[in-house]
């Protein structure tokens, strides 16, 4: 390895959002994270939908007619070359 181009390795303690604290080697000394594996869905299995602003319900009523209003016609009824 050269001397001096590689960063410092320290042993980091992470902090998440859920209060959940762990320790791990990192470039930096602290890190602050969003999400981990103690509150993550996919390793808890527990599942949690997060709705912004009702944008679930608005697109469900928005989309909730799109079957009923694309009915076609019937076949023969209207097209070329009927008279």
């Amino acid at each position: 390895m050269k001397e001096g181009i590689h960063p410092e390795y320290h042993k980091a303690v992470v902090h998440c959002a859920c209060g959940n604290e762990f320790e791990t080697g990192s470039t930096l000394k602290e890190i602050k994270v969003e999400i981990c594996s103690k509150c993550h869905p996919f390793f808890t299995g527990k599942q949690k939908l997060v709705d912004a602003a009702g944008r679930v319900e608005k697109f469900r009523t928005k989309y909730s007619n799109v079957e009923g209003a694309k009915k076609k016609a019937p076949k023969g009824s209207a097209g070329k070359g009927a008279k």
